[in-house]
C-alpha cells in the first residue's frame, strides 16, 4: 500500500503563463493612434451624408453612401473606445 497518498503537488498557477495575447491586443493601429481614425470615420460619415444628399441618382451611389455611413459610423465608435480615459483629480 503507497503511504504517500497526500504528498505535495506543484500547484499550476506557479507557472509563468506568457502574455502574448495581451501585447497582440494593444499593438493594433486603430488603438495605438484613435484620434485619427476618429477624424477619418468621421470624414467617412461627411462623404456618406453628401453622396446621399447630392449624388444618389441611382442605385449604386445610393449603395456607396450607404456603405460609407456604415463604415464611418463603426469607425468613429470603435476608436472612441479606444481612447484612454482620464482620471479625475480628487
Amino acid at each position: 500500500m503507497p503511504t504517500n497518498k497526500n504528498k505535495h503537488k506543484r500547484k499550476t498557477a506557479a507557472h509563468t503563463k506568457t502574455k502574448v495575447a495581451k501585447y497582440a491586443l494593444s499593438s493594433r493601429l486603430i488603438t495605438l493612434h484613435p484620434k485619427v481614425f476618429i477624424s477619418l470615420g468621421l470624414f467617412f460619415v461627411a462623404l456618406g451624408l453628401y453622396l446621399l444628399a447630392f449624388e444618389a441618382k441611382n442605385d449604386a451611389m445610393f449603395g456607396a453612401a450607404m456603405l460609407s455611413l456604415i463604415v464611418g459610423t463603426a469607425t468613429t465608435i470603435y476608436a472612441n473606445f479606444a481612447i484612454p480615459k482620464k482620471k479625475p483629480i480628487k
